[in-house]
């Protein structure tokens, strides 16, 4: 009861005050990709929370009963001392229905989600090629139409798409700034990470980190795409061209350029920060390790104690 108790005042409190916390930062600005790391990381470390908390209610009068206890013998004794569950077999079965919920809300939401986007990508691709065509200087495919508009689709057939108006707007140098972007895109397979982001929000979309993770890795993706499309060239042609497709900004499909945050990431352009240092970077990946594994842990140092520290005869 005990270590359930503490994963779900984990999941509560992640869930909440991280939201508050990440939000402040402003490192992120400055390492996208890390920055995304965090945000899914802490996310469904809540999601993984939730779902032990419920096995560990239940882990006393299931796993550790019957074989179990004789394939580790003495340690068994203190295990069940370390998880017992006041309730019996009432809160056990509580306890599995919350894992049982958790698993299957997530997995039937992923696949609704994963199917459906999947499908989308493959209607617009397909419809982009049948409607446009291609050209293989820019290595995009070209739609006739009146709003400069420049964005990827990803999925089976990962397809970069430029408007005809987006090709007379804007010059030789902002053209390639952009398809470098989209095409940073889906090298990086943002699409995934938005996936996995949007997948958290829809499981859980009352809990505040849910939704801000969501949004905040939208505008991340774009940036680390800005990043990776200026590594080696100057960041004045793209921060040119958002203007331009932003100021004749529709509602766009896909990863579009013009579609987060365009100010901000034209400031940003405009005025690089200093990049994080490689200590800094690799201090964020440990603690985006250490969100995504302290649920497991949190729920098996009982156990890791107990076999440490129960040395008896076996029964």
């Amino acid at each position: 009861m005990t270590v359930a108790a503490i994963l779900l005042v984990y999941a509560a409190s992640v869930g909440t005050a991280g939201s508050r916390l990440l939000g402040r930062s402003r490192w992120a600005l400055r390492a996208p990709l890390p920055g995304i790391a965090i945000y899914l990381a802490a996310a469904w470390s809540v999601v993984a929370a939730l779902g032990l908390a419920g096995l560990t209610l239940a882990v006393h009068a299931t796993a550790l009963g019957g074989g179990l206890s004789r394939l580790i013998g003495a340690c068994v004794v203190r295990l069940r001392d370390t998880y017992a569950t006041p309730g019996g077999a009432t809160v056990a079965g509580l306890g599995l229905t919350l894992a049982g919920a958790v698993l299957a809300r997530t997995a039937i939401t992923a696949a609704a989600h994963l199917h459906a986007v999947r499908r989308q990508a493959m209607r617009h691709a397909q419809t982009a090629r049948l409607v446009g065509r291609p050209d293989l200087d820019l290595g995009a495919t070209l739609v006739d139409h009146a709003q400069p508009a420049a964005y990827c689709v990803a999925g089976p057939h990962p397809t970069v798409i430029l408007t005809t108006a987006a090709l007379q707007a804007l010059n030789a140098d902002q053209i390639e700034a952009v398809l470098a972007h989209e095409r940073a895109h889906l090298a990086s397979h943002h699409h995934w990470l938005l996936a996995i982001a949007r997948i958290g929000r829809q499981v859980f979309p009352f809990l505040p980190l849910m939704r801000d993770a969501d949004t905040q890795i939208a505008r991340l993706v774009e940036m680390h795409a800005d990043d990776a499309a200026t590594a080696n060239r100057d960041t004045g042609p793209l921060a040119t061209a958002l203007v331009v497709l932003a100021a004749a900004a529709g509602p766009a499909p896909g990863l579009a350029a013009a579609a987060t945050d365009t100010v901000q990431r034209i400031q940003r352009l405009l005025r690089p920060a200093e990049p994080l240092s490689q200590l800094r970077r690799h201090l964020l990946g440990a603690g985006a390790a250490v969100l995504a594994l302290t649920p497991v842990l949190l729920a098996l140092i009982p156990a890791i104690v107990a076999l440490a520290l129960g040395r008896v005869p076996a029964a």
